[in-house]
């Protein structure tokens, strides 16, 4: 049996300063509500062991980026995060208007030109068991991290995709921005394992739902833009403004897609708040129409970068 020192607080505390932090030169600073301050040494930034929100996955969180300054989507994002935390009955720790603040100067004290930004709300700390009601006060974690965009490269070429063997979510489990993302997870592993850019999953009933973290969407052949409904997929913020976009210059659809239409596309779309638009050219290994990008992701990516410049809001002098 190894014999482990039982050490007091000034030396735990110096060997979580020594202990390795793998990826902690992506982060850039961090905000706990419990803490009140924002904090900028990642060997710092943890997170309560007995908070449902880790050992539960109870909660949920959003993730968006901020490009030349300027943090898109904010409020869309804010939006989604309160219907989130409403179906599973988790009211913030504070209003979301100061939720707002909090996020806008944690992007601030990152001192980036660009970045991502995490948001994670959930039932708290207070025990190890699965009744919500051990957790007397709801957790909320800001942080804000390096941004790496996706290469132009993809967009000149376009990206490949595949159906991956794991299925979507229920539905009442996809349409919550849950931080139970362990399907995601194996989707992503699967397409690495297999050499794809991105995986895409289909409901119990064989209709097309999403990728690992975006929304997919189509032009079928009378040049419609077709996007599955948002019931057995999540409603991405970043697919919803895309559509409003480009709504007066191309007609949309909501309904259920099959996988043969997929095939018989003349574009296929992925759409998400890293990547913004791209064309998928290749999918199952076989062509999307010329297996060229098409017009219509190229238009949808033009118009966000604008969104983005017209109405983000400035995270310096905000």
């Amino acid at each position: 049996m190894p014999n482990i020192p039982i050490v007091g607080s000034d030396e735990y505390i110096a060997r979580l300063r020594s202990a390795p932090r793998p990826g902690g030169e992506k982060m850039l600073a961090f905000y706990e509500h419990r803490l009140g301050v924002i904090g900028t040494d990642p060997k710092l930034m943890l997170m309560l062991w007995d908070d449902h929100l880790v050992h539960r996955g109870d909660g949920v969180f959003e993730t968006m980026k901020w490009v030349n300054g300027k943090l898109y989507q904010l409020d869309p994002h804010l939006n989604r995060m309160k219907c989130s935390a409403g179906a599973i009955h988790l009211a913030p720790p504070c209003p979301m208007d100061d939720i707002r603040d909090i996020c806008i100067e944690v992007a601030r004290a990152a001192n980036r030109p660009h970045g991502m930004l995490r948001l994670l709300l959930g039932r708290g700390p207070g025990g190890f068991g699965i009744d919500p009601l051990e957790c007397p006060l709801p957790a909320l974690y800001v942080v804000a991290y390096t941004f790496s965009p996706k290469p132009e490269e993809a967009y000149a070429t376009g990206v490949t995709a595949f159906r991956t063997s794991i299925p979507a979510k229920q539905s009442y489990m996809a349409t919550i921005k849950s931080t139970d993302y362990l399907p995601n997870m194996l989707m992503k592993r699967e397409a690495v394992e297999k050499g794809y850019d991105y995986p895409i999953c289909f409901d119990h009933l064989d209709f097309l739902a999403e990728g690992a973290v975006e929304n997919v969407c189509i032009v079928d052949a009378g040049g419609t833009i077709r996007v599955p409904a948002f019931d057995n997929c999540l409603a991405g913020t970043t697919m919803r403004r895309a559509i409003e976009l480009i709504g007066g210059e191309v007609p949309v659809d909501f309904g259920k897609i099959r996988e043969s239409e997929i095939y018989d596309a003349r574009e296929f779309i992925i759409v998400g708040t890293t990547a913004d638009a791209v064309s998928v050219v290749r999918y199952n290994d076989k062509p999307i129409h010329d297996a060229r990008p098409g017009p219509v992701a190229k238009r949808m990516r033009e118009l966000l970068q604008k969104d983005l410049e017209d109405t983000g809001i400035p995270v310096y002098g905000a």
